[in-house]
């Protein structure tokens, strides 16, 4: 796996991406002190090789997910295996641009249906003659 295809134009090569093992939480008894097996991935957007337009995609859409030095870090230690956790950081990470990249689409304007003018009105209409119930019973106790 040398590269990481997110989209036709947009392709990552795995030398891109930094990992960072720790000691994890969790079950795993003993080993969960001596193994390190969190794995976090870390995409440093402005050291990458992608195109200037694609870093400011990514930059813009990831903001929140973004360090102050503008790397993307996502962290896997579900798995008492790092191998297993790396292998899911790196699906976090393509599921993740994956998402941010995908076009917009707009939705097209079109005009109410009859059927749902008239589900309006008669919910307005409904809504009108509980209210008028109301202040019927209202006044025959008032008199």
């Amino acid at each position: 796996m040398n590269t990481i295809f997110i989209t036709n134009r947009i392709q990552i090569p795995f030398s891109d991406l930094r990992f960072r093992y720790s000691r994890s939480g969790g079950p795993g008894g003993q080993n969960v002190n001596k193994v390190s097996t969190r794995v976090e991935l870390i995409f440093d957007i402005p050291l990458s090789s992608l195109d200037d337009k694609a870093k400011e995609i990514l930059q813009t859409s990831l903001t929140s997910k973004l360090d102050s030095a503008g790397c993307l870090r996502i962290a896997s230690q579900e798995s008492r295996s790092q191998w297993k956790n790396k292998q899911d950081a790196v699906e976090k990470f393509i599921s993740l641009l994956q998402k941010v990249t995908r076009p917009v689409k707009h939705r097209t304007p079109t005009a109410a249906t009859k059927s749902s003018k008239n589900a309006r009105l008669a919910r307005k209409k409904g809504r009108g003659e509980l209210k008028k119930m109301r202040k019927i019973n209202i006044e025959k106790e008032l008199h």
